[in-house]
């Protein structure tokens, strides 16, 4: 009965801010952007260290689990299985819908108006080195989340091998205290989030209610109607073949799926994700903490999707592909592209905008039209929304599959 009015007074919240949002009062969205401000901004506060502290927790104590072997290599097989499936989903409903080329004065304008100022160019060896700190407080200040995941990584690992000793049960005493700590803040600020889902809801209905036609309608069909048909097809199919209830599980996860997005950030979510995840479906702890901070950073369903799709678009437009060959002929590139999007999605560090700019820069690599880039990037906020969603979705789904198989 709890979970009823809890999701209750969620869709309650949600239904008054999308009607503010209608109003266009100017002092109202103002309002409605301040606060959707200061609730992104504590929940990135809390983002860093639940990674950090959730990871070192789980991985110091490595040495006396035996299962977590076993809980790593189910995460990592879910997270490819359901990564590699939502590609295949958006390729497939590419060849069916068939986005047809923007006109050539669209192409062009959108190179003076969007583009400018958005220029990622950097390799492969440079996204490399970006995840590499320079000291210990940089990925913290940066909010750079693969970096801070490398580093708690390691000192988990040194905390799991390091002899055991008074030393070692203070400082792992103190790891799991701050974590214990962490989650009060967090459990105190859920309780307030639907204030800030009227806002959210506000602000987004203020401001994207129109431009989702046009030239861009068949492309924004193919990424949209992919990410549905991962959220309410795919993925519920892995978790009845694993014997759980779909709708239970989404119920339970309600709040960390609206949280992503208005967000629009896996990372920034994390900490409700987890609450949720433990709170509401009874996950076990040594679970949720492992595989939640890790498929945050590298399971991106929807992300997978949106770089191959929105590739193989600016190929398109630029001539780089064409899709009036024979299927046979266009396998092998597909293919390649396929493996580059599932690959590059995981990457990818749960970011605002991350999958937008890791494809600008893909583009930029192979000389393929970027003024498209640009003519995307107006209605990028709404597809990132969708898409941020299903990648929490997704990273629920993986943490209640790999609980399942741990009874």
């Amino acid at each position: 009965m709890a979970d009823k009015k809890q999701l209750l007074f969620w869709i309650s919240a949600l239904s008054l801010g999308a009607v503010l949002g209608l109003l266009h009062i100017n002092w109202v969205n103002e309002l409605a952007n301040f606060v959707a401000s200061v609730y992104t901004r504590l929940f990135q506060i809390l983002a860093a260290p639940t990674i950090a502290l959730a990871i070192v927790t789980t991985l110091s104590s490595l040495g006396m689990q035996k299962d977590m072997g076993r809980i790593f290599r189910r995460t990592i097989t879910y997270t490819l299985l359901t990564t590699v499936c939502s590609a295949l989903v958006g390729l497939g409903l590419y060849f069916i819908i068939r986005p047809d080329s923007l006109p050539e004065q669209i192409v062009n304008l959108g190179i003076a108006s969007t583009v400018e100022g958005v220029k990622p160019e950097s390799s492969i060896y440079d996204h490399i080195l970006s995840v590499i700190p320079t000291n210990m407080v940089q990925p913290f200040l940066e909010g750079n989340v693969l970096s801070i995941l490398l580093l708690a990584a390691s000192v988990g690992l040194g905390l799991s091998v390091m002899r055991e000793s008074d030393a070692k049960k203070t400082l792992v005493n103190m790891v799991n205290g701050l974590q214990d700590l962490l989650f009060i803040l967090i459990k105190a600020l859920v309780r307030t989030l639907p204030l800030g889902i009227v806002a959210f809801a506000a602000q987004l209905t203020a401001s994207h209610v129109e431009g989702l036609g046009g030239a861009l309608g068949k492309y924004v069909l193919v990424i949209l109607g992919g990410n549905i048909i991962q959220f309410f097809v795919v993925l519920p199919l892995f978790l009845l073949a694993r014997g759980l209830n779909p709708l239970y599980i989404l119920k339970g996860m309600a709040p960390a799926v609206l949280m992503a997005f208005f967000t629009k950030s896996s990372a920034a979510t994390l900490p409700v994700t987890m609450q949720s995840a433990e709170q509401n479906l009874n996950v076990k702890q040594k679970v949720s903490r492992f595989v939640l901070p890790i498929c945050t950073t590298i399971n991106m369903n929807g992300c997978a999707a949106f770089i191959l799709v929105t590739s193989l678009y600016v190929m398109q437009n630029g001539g780089l592909i064409s899709f009036e060959e024979p299927l046979v002929s266009l396998l092998p590139t597909l293919m390649l592209w396929l493996a580059i999007s599932v690959i590059t999605a995981i990457g990818n560090a749960g970011v605002p905008m991350g999958c937008y700019f890791l494809t600008f820069s893909l583009m930029s690599g192979i000389g393929a039209p970027l003024s498209i880039m640009g003519i995307i990037l107006p209605i990028f906020t709404v597809i990132d929304m969708v898409e941020t969603a299903e990648n929490v979705w997704s990273d629920s789904c993986v943490c209640n599959m790999v609980n399942k198989d741990m009874v």
